[in-house]
């Protein structure tokens, strides 16, 4: 990398799902496309429930065919009320096959999505790796410029800033972000158990956040337990068979005897959202746009929309003669997210606000809410369409 580089018509700053994504959706349009990201294993063990149009858009990349395997069915979502207050909400039972589905999605471990992303984006010839970081973002009237960490330089006509929550794209692009502490976090681990899930992801609500347990290959499932505080750094602390008789207790042993295995991590919840996605040459994907807490497996399939999005407005761009950097092409990429990103923000804002709430009327309005969901059909079809993938986005 030095002067003489040439001037990309994309650099996508960051190498985690979304910005793979990214990147390979913008080298498939035929988009000069550069990726400036550190190769690095996979830090630890989460994993991803990838909803039905993540797993299309995978598909279409060739990417979903190398991970499928390893990956397990969703077929039914079940919310439980475990608050165990006086006025309590119905257990709802969603099931795919209702909306003429075989599966709402997948669950699957982020290392072996990774690195089958991975693998794909070695393949393109039209995708050139660069194994640095980004040290400066500089903006300018006609190209962006990229200075690496290791001394090296690039440039772009547009960046797409998929490098997380500390964002330097962001902040180059001179982009406010507005942040909320939720005052929980989520405890994320992985366990085994002695009775089959049946492909049933079951999400217990507690007056501190929910629990869910999402399916895994074989008799294996992850957790994500949210909960105050000072409650999950308790969890966080216990013992191996601690934690695994505290995880066959929430799950009231529907799974039947649970074993934690090793590997645990926990994270404080916070909500991030940003009155616009793109400026000064620079569009965001993934945690650099948007951050909310793990309720309804919105978080990284928002993210891969993002990616979606962006290579498809910004492959047109090129393909018409436009720059994609212009600021009317950013703005069609604001157009695009805008919808999809609020709303999706506001419901699961409004999910975790009512079950912590202890107002009466708050809990009343939410067990109604649950109620009506459960039991007539159309609304429940519609809350299942919505939560796989915005209607307005859905085609064909």
């Amino acid at each position: 990398m030095n002067d003489a580089s040439p001037i990309y018509d994309t650099v996508v700053i960051g190498g985690g799902p979304a910005g793979l994504t990214a990147a390979i959706a913008l080298a498939e349009t035929g988009a000069r496309t550069a990726l400036l990201a550190r190769r690095a294993p996979y830090a630890d063990n989460r994993t991803t429930a990838l909803l039905g149009a993540s797993t299309d858009l995978l598909e279409r990349l060739d990417v979903w065919r190398r991970c499928r395997d390893r990956a397990a069915a969703l077929r039914t979502m079940r919310l439980v009320d475990d608050t165990g207050r006086l006025i309590r909400a119905p257990e709802v039972r969603f099931s795919s096959q209702e909306i003429g589905l075989d599966q709402f999605g997948y669950n699957i471990d982020n290392r072996t999505l990774m690195a089958a992303l991975e693998e794909r984006a070695a393949e393109l010839s039209g995708l050139t790796r660069f194994d640095d970081e980004a040290a400066a973002v500089d903006p300018q009237d006609a190209m962006i410029a990229i200075h690496t960490r290791a001394g090296g330089s690039l440039s772009a006509r547009l960046v797409i800033g998929a490098d997380g929550r500390q964002s330097l794209s962001r902040e180059a692009a001179g982009i406010d972000v507005k942040r909320r502490d939720l005052h929980q976090s989520a405890l994320t681990f992985n366990i085994s158990h002695s009775r089959p899930h049946k492909n049933i992801s079951t999400e217990f609500h507690t007056p501190r956040g929910p629990c869910v347990f999402v399916p895994l290959p074989g008799n294996r499932s992850s957790v994500v337990w949210v909960s105050a505080a000072r409650e999950a750094q308790r969890l966080m602390a216990l013992g191996d068979d601690e934690l695994s008789d505290a995880a066959e207790k929430q799950s009231h042993s529907i799974l039947g005897s649970v074993r934690v295995e090793p590997g645990r991590n926990l994270f404080p919840l916070s909500i991030e959202s940003l009155r616009q996605f793109a400026s000064h040459r620079v569009a965001l994907v993934g945690e650099s746009a948007h951050v909310l807490p793990p309720i309804g497996a919105q978080g990284l399939n928002m993210g891969l929309r993002d990616a979606a999005d962006i290579a498809d407005i910004a492959g047109h761009a090129i393909s018409i003669g436009e720059d994609p950097g212009a600021p009317q092409v950013l703005a069609r990429y604001q157009s695009a997210r805008r919808a999809d990103v609020a709303s999706r923000m506001f419901a699961i804002d409004l999910a975790n606000r009512s079950l912590l709430s202890d107002f009466l009327p708050v809990q009343s309005l939410r067990a109604l809410g649950l109620h009506l969901i459960g039991s007539f059909g159309p609304l429940r079809r519609l809350a299942m369409r919505e939560g796989l993938a915005p209607s307005w986005k859905r085609v064909g």
